[in-house]
């Protein structure tokens, strides 16, 4: 059994790059986000593709996400996609952002200021929760990371989320060779919230991805159909955009989270 599940693991990791990868005609004409109009920001959104995607690829639902998520946040908010390979890149970033006063070191006050949204799909997912975790090592508070498809390569872990994030949700589909994480849990509850480990299933509720390739099609159409699926980012928007509002004013009533979550239909 052991060596099957080792197997079905390198299978796993073989076919992720092919599912995920687009045609080079889609990479030539990627438009990349506009750069951030500020040298510093509290405020931070960042999303990580799968696979071997191009963080500016505009045919995938993350670049997609941060696109749509620029053009109505503040002009002071930080929105940027990587690649999942490229989370050292993202880390920097955010300790570039957060140092307001440019000393190269940050301050307990600028740590606090802090609003963190991280995202993504597939390997991005997991990426995502490995910056958290590296985040953490620093003292950085992140308000939210969501999971599309969550999948971690073999040597990661993107099942707990650590106790730096105030909370999470994972969305999954369970078919395929190619599929997400099931659950995600909190190392400290007391801390993190868990709003939910919510399945999609595109078999009884299909997706049409026209811009997808024919491999992504025959062999991981339900893991396709989570990064193009238009409802589920949708949500995934409005989560965002309620977090960074209440964070603004800390005040405000949060809204209920099946409102902006809720299970998919």
């Amino acid at each position: 059994m052991r060596g099957f599940a080792r197997f079905r693991s390198w299978i796993v990791l073989l076919a992720i790059p092919f599912a995920s990868m687009p045609p080079l005609s889609r990479a030539l004409d990627a438009t990349p986000l506009r750069p951030a109009t500020t040298a510093v920001s509290s405020n931070i959104v960042i999303g990580f593709v799968g696979g071997f995607v191009r963080h500016d690829d505009p045919h995938h639902g993350p670049v997609q996400l941060a696109q749509q998520i620029e053009r109505t946040v503040p002009k002071d908010t930080y929105v940027r996609v990587f690649e999942n390979r490229h989370r050292k890149q993202a880390y920097d970033a955010v300790l570039r952002l957060l140092d307001t006063n440019r000393d190269g070191v940050l301050s307990a006050e600028e740590k606090s200021r802090a609003r963190i949204i991280l995202f993504g799909h597939s390997w991005g997912a997991a990426a995502a929760v490995l910056l958290a975790r590296d985040l953490r090592q620093e003292g950085i508070p992140v308000l939210l990371t969501v999971q599309v498809d969550s999948v971690a390569k073999v040597w990661q872990n993107d099942s707990v989320i650590p106790d730096n994030v105030a909370e999470a949700v994972n969305f999954y589909q369970p078919h395929g060779i190619v599929h997400g994480r099931k659950q995600i849990t909190a190392a400290n509850p007391a801390r993190t919230e868990i709003l939910g480990n919510y399945r999609m299933d595109y078999k009884k509720n299909p997706v049409a991805c026209q811009e997808y390739s024919w491999w992504n099609h025959v062999f991981t159409p339900g893991h396709m159909q989570s990064e193009c699926d238009p409802h589920l980012w949708s949500k995934i928007e409005n989560l965002v955009h309620e977090r960074l509002a209440s964070s603004y004013a800390s005040s405000a009533t949060a809204p209920a989270v099946s409102a902006v979550v809720g299970p998919h239909p």
